[in-house]
């Protein structure tokens, strides 16, 4: 696999990461993560999700970047000189998908990094998207893509369509229940199937689909 890096991120144990969900369905193998703003714990949550995931599955684990925030996974592993997500959706000679993964030593999955194609007026669109998504999931068990909020990028909502789950992240005693309920409510209005909530800082409660599916 090209593009190894040897950069290390922390993560949360599951105690620490303060996930919770509700069961989920048996068949979901591309969870997204979004949230109502900005600075919730997006990056935090998809990376404790993607190492537990690859913990407890005998297959393997993607973690997309597909953020365009300024501290995006991508940026904080040292990866932004790597190609990724977005030159395979919008460069007129995309690279090809292993030539984009990247497999960082400290990790238990491999990543996709955001990549390097300059964001323009350009907005991703299920034509472009699905292609890929079935080429991830003929790769891997799980794909987690860790996204934009609801309310910051358009892309949030074709994403969220496309996958076979939406988890939200809500930062307990600070993102406003109407808030994330308006989120949530304009999630199912586009389509997503919104199948659990990460609440940030609060315990952790193994769900059970994970102990069961995997």
């Amino acid at each position: 696999m090209d593009g190894s890096s040897n950069n290390s991120l922390t993560i949360a144990s599951p105690s620490e990461s303060n996930l919770t969900s509700t069961v989920l369905d048996l068949d979901l193998r591309i969870l997204f993560l979004t949230a109502a703003n900005a600075g919730t714990g997006t990056t935090t949550s998809a990376l404790a999700l993607a190492s537990q995931l690859a913990a407890m599955s005998s297959g393997q684990v993607l973690l997309v970047d597909a953020s365009q925030s300024a501290g995006n996974l991508t940026q904080q592993l040292g990866l932004s000189k790597e190609r990724g997500f977005r030159d395979l959706l919008f460069n007129d000679s995309p690279p090809l998908l292993q030539d984009c993964l990247v497999n960082v030593s400290s990790l238990p999955f491999h990543i996709l990094p955001n990549g390097r194609h300059i964001r323009g007026t350009e907005h991703l669109t299920s034509e472009q998207l699905n292609p890929l998504l079935e080429q991830l999931v003929d790769r891997y068990r799980f794909v987690v893509i860790d996204g934009d909020a609801v309310y910051a990028a358009v892309d949030t909502l074709v994403i969220s369509t496309l996958v076979d789950g939406v988890i939200m992240v809500v930062r307990a005693e600070d993102t406003r229940w109407e808030v994330a309920q308006a989120a949530a409510q304009r999630l199912t209005q586009a389509g997503a199937k919104l199948v659990g909530s990460v609440f940030n800082r609060r315990k952790y409660y193994m769900p059970k689909w994970l102990y069961k599916n995997l």
